[in-house]
C-alpha cells in the first residue's frame, strides 16, 4: 500500500494525529465545578503552606511584639482574596472565552496592555511550577535528609509524573487530584478545628532543639514593616486568576461551573488562612530554623502522633502538585495568544482528550530549564514569584472598571466600584511586592516582562508580513490549469519505481525519471546498466540523467529542477520521491534517508512542491 502526502501547502490546523475527538463538544473531556477546583485551585490551596509563615518570617524582625499583628496582616489578606474573587466571578462572567487578564486588557485598555498582562501570566505560571515543584521535594528532604543531594532529580522525576498526567486530559489530572486535594483540605480544616479548642499546644517536639529566628524584642512595628510582611503574604494569593483563565475547559454551563469554582476557592482558602493566622497567636508560635510553621502548628493541636504526619505527607503532596495549576491555565492562554497572532499557532492545536499539548510539553521544558538553573532551591524562586500575577490582578480590576462604564447594566455602579477598588488594592500590591524583593531577584521580572511583550509583537508583526503575502482577507484572483510536470528521482528499478511513477501519471501532464550519476567507475556502471534495464522496461516515462561531481544527490536533483523552472517557467514543477516505510519501526534505522535528504535540498533551493510517496511492507512482503 502507498501513502502520498504533500510537503508544501500544508492544510492550516491540521496536525497529523490531532484529531478532534468524535464527541463536538468534548464534555467528557472537561470540567465540573468539582473536578475544576481540584485541576485548578492547587496552587492557591498549597499556598497555605507557605504564606502564613512568610508573614510571619518578616514580623519576626520586630520580636515577639510584631508576632502580634500576624492576625491583622493576614485579614488584611483575606480581604484583598474577597475583592479578588468577587472581581473574578464578573471576570468569568464577561469573559467566558478564558484568557482573564489578557482578555479584559484586549477588549478595553489596548493591545499593549493587553500582552502586559499575557506576559505577566505565563512568567507567573511558569515560576509557580518551578516554585511549586521545589517546595513540595524540600518538604520530603526536610522528612527524609538522606535525599537532600538528589533534589534535583526529585523535582524532574514529579515535573515528568505531573506533565504525564495532563498530557492524558485536564479531566484525568482533576481526578487524580481530587484526593489529595481533599486530604489536604480536610486535615488543615480539622487542625484548625482542634486547635481551636485547645488551651495550650499539645506538643512542641517538632521545633524543639531548632534555633529561634525570632529577633530581639522591640515595642514598635513600622509601616514598611507590616508592608513588606504584607507582600511577602500575598504569595498566598497566587493560583486566584486561575479558574477565570480557564474557563472553556469547564462542562456547558461553563461560565457558572467556573464561577461556582471561583467562591468555593476563595471561602476554603480564606477559611484557611485566616484560621491558621488565629492558631499562630493562640499558640504564640515563633519560626524556628528548619521546621515550618505549619509543622508547628500541626504539632501543637495534635501532637506528635499520626495526625502530625498526616499533614505534613499531605501538604508534600499537594505542594508538588499544586504545579497542576498552570497546565490548566496556560496552555488556554497560549490558545488565545496564538489565535491572536502573538504566538506560532501550533499552541492553538488540540489533541485528542481535548490536550493542548504543545502548550504542555513547552511549559515542561522552561519549567524543568527553571528547575536546573535553581539546582531545585525554592529560596532562588520565591523572590521572582507573586509579582507577575499582582500585575494581571490590576489590569483586570482596571479593565472590568471600563467594562461596567461601558455595558452598565443592573447595579453597574456597585460593580464597578468594587472593581475599582480591587484595582487601587491590587497595584498598590504589585507596587510593594516589586519594592520590597527587587534586590533578592525580582529585577529579573522587571527585566523580563518587556523581553517577552517583544516577542510577542515580534511574532505578531511576522504573521502579518505573512498574511500580507498570502493576501488574507483579500479575494484571490480565479484559478487557472497550467502546464505540470513531476518529476520521480529514481535510483534502481523495483516495485517503488513503478508505484512512484503510477502515482506521478495521476498528478501531473508530463513525468520524467531523474536519476544522479557520480564519477566514479562502479557508481558509472550502475547508472548504465539502470538505462539499459529502464529501455527494456519501457514504462513510457523517460529516464534524465544528471550527472555530478560530488557524493550527493539532493543538490544536483534541485539544481536541475531549478533549470527547468528557469527555461519553463509557467510549468508547475512537482518532486515526487518514493520511500519505503517499513513494517517495523526499528527497521526504519536501516533506511539510507536518501528521500529525505533530496526533500531538504530542493525545498531550500527552488519553489517546487514536494510530495512524498510511501510505500509500506508489512510482514508479509
Amino acid at each position: 500500500m502507498s501513502v502520498l502526502s504533500v510537503e508544501k501547502g500544508t492544510t492550516p490546523g491540521a496536525t497529523p494525529g490531532e484529531e478532534e475527538p468524535p464527541d463536538p463538544t468534548g464534555a467528557r473531556h472537561k470540567l465540573t465545578a468539582v473536578t475544576g477546583l481540584a485541576a485548578l485551585s492547587l496552587d492557591a490551596m498549597a499556598s497555605v503552606a507557605y504564606g502564613p509563615e512568610a508573614i510571619v518570617l518578616v514580623l519576626a524582625a520586630a520580636g515577639g511584639y510584631g508576632l502580634g499583628f500576624a492576625l491583622p496582616v493576614t485579614l488584611a489578606i483575606a480581604g484583598l482574596l474577597a475583592v479578588l474573587v468577587a472581581s473574578y466571578r464578573q471576570v468569568i462572567a464577561a469573559f467566558p472565552d478564558g484568557g482573564g487578564s489578557y482578555a479584559v486588557g484586549k477588549a478595553y485598555l489596548g493591545r499593549r496592555t493587553s500582552l502586559v498582562a499575557a506576559a505577566s501570566l505565563v512568567l507567573d505560571y511558569v515560576l509557580n511550577v518551578a516554585v511549586a515543584v521545589t517546595a513540595g521535594v524540600a518538604a520530603l528532604t526536610s522528612a527524609f535528609p538522606g535525599l537532600y543531594g538528589s533534589r534535583v532529580w526529585l523535582c524532574l522525576g514529579v515535573l515528568v509524573l505531573v506533565t504525564a498526567v495532563n498530557l492524558r486530559g485536564i479531566v484525568d489530572s482533576a481526578r487524580a487530584f481530587i484526593v489529595p486535594t481533599a486530604v489536604f483540605v480536610g486535615s488543615i480544616l480539622v487542625l484548625i478545628t482542634v486547635g481551636l479548642f485547645r488551651d495550650s499546644p499539645a506538643g512542641t517536639e517538632a521545633s524543639a532543639g531548632h534555633a529561634s529566628a525570632l529577633a530581639d524584642n522591640a515595642t514598635t512595628v513600622g509601616a514598611l514593616l507590616l508592608l513588606k510582611a504584607f507582600a511577602s503574604g500575598c504569595s498566598a494569593l497566587t493560583g486566584v486568576e486561575a479558574i477565570a483563565n480557564a474557563v472553556p475547559s469547564f462542562r456547558a454551563p461553563a461560565a457558572r461551573r467556573a464561577q461556582h469554582a471561583e467562591i468555593a476557592l476563595g471561602a476554603v482558602l480564606g477559611v484557611m488562612l485566616i484560621g491558621l493566622s488565629v492558631l499562630i497567636s493562640r499558640f504564640g508560635l515563633q519560626p524556628v530554623e528548619g521546621v515550618t510553621v505549619l509543622a508547628q502548628l500541626a504539632d501543637a493541636s495534635f501532637g506528635h502522633n499520626p495526625a502530625f504526619y498526616v499533614v505534613q505527607f499531605a501538604t508534600v503532596v499537594l505542594l508538588a502538585l499544586s504545579a497542576n495549576t498552570s497546565f490548566g491555565g496556560l496552555p488556554v492562554l497560549l490558545k488565545l495568544l496564538a489565535r491572536d497572532n502573538y504566538l506560532p499557532h501550533v499552541f492553538g492545536l488540540k489533541a485528542d482528550r481535548q490536550v493542548h499539548r504543545h502548550g504542555v510539553l513547552t511549559l515542561a521544558a522552561v519549567s524543568a530549564a527553571l528547575l536546573v538553573f535553581s539546582g531545585g532551591d525554592t529560596n532562588t524562586l520565591v523572590p521572582l514569584f507573586a509579582i507577575g500575577v499582582f500585575v494581571g490582578f490590576t489590569i483586570a480590576q482596571t479593565g472590568m472598571v471600563i467594562h461596567w462604564r461601558a455595558v452598565r447594566g443592573p447595579r453597574w455602579a456597585g460593580k464597578a466600584l468594587l472593581n475599582g477598588v480591587g484595582a487601587l488594592l491590587t497595584g498598590a500590591s504589585a507596587i510593594v511586592v516589586t519594592a520590597t524583593k527587587f534586590h533578592d531577584g525580582a529585577w529579573l521580572i522587571v527585566v523580563a516582562l518587556p523581553l517577552l511583550v517583544a516577542g510577542f509583537e515580534c511574532v505578531h508583526r511576522a504573521y502579518a508580513r505573512i498574511g500580507e503575502r498570502l493576501g488574507v482577507g483579500a479575494i484571490p484572483a480565479p484559478p487557472r490549469r497550467g502546464h505540470s510536470l513531476v518529476l520521480v528521482p529514481v535510483g534502481s528499478l523495483t516495485r517503488l519505481t513503478s508505484e512512484a511513477l503510477t502515482a506521478a501519471a495521476s498528478l501531473g501532464d508530463e513525468v520524467r525519471a531523474v536519476t544522479v550519476c557520480h564519477p566514479d567507475p562502479e557508481d558509472r556502471a550502475r547508472t548504465e546498466a539502470l538505462v539499459r534495464d529502464w529501455a527494456l522496461w519501457d514504462p513510457g516515462v523517460p529516464l534524465v540523467r544528471v550527472d555530478s561531481a560530488r557524493r550527493t544527490v539532493g543538490r544536483p536533483v534541485a539544481a536541475y529542477v531549478g533549470e527547468l523552472a528557469a527555461a519553463e517557467p509557467d510549468t508547475r514543477i512537482t518532486v515526487l520521491i518514493p520511500e519505503v516505510e517499513p513494517a517495523r519501526l526499528w527497521q526504519r534505522v536501516l533506511q539510507n534517508q536518501r528521500g529525505a535528504v533530496v526533500a531538504h535540498a530542493v525545498r531550500r533551493d527552488t519553489d517546487a512542491v514536494i510530495c512524498r510517496l510511501r510505500f509500506r511492507l508489512d510482514d508479509g512482503r
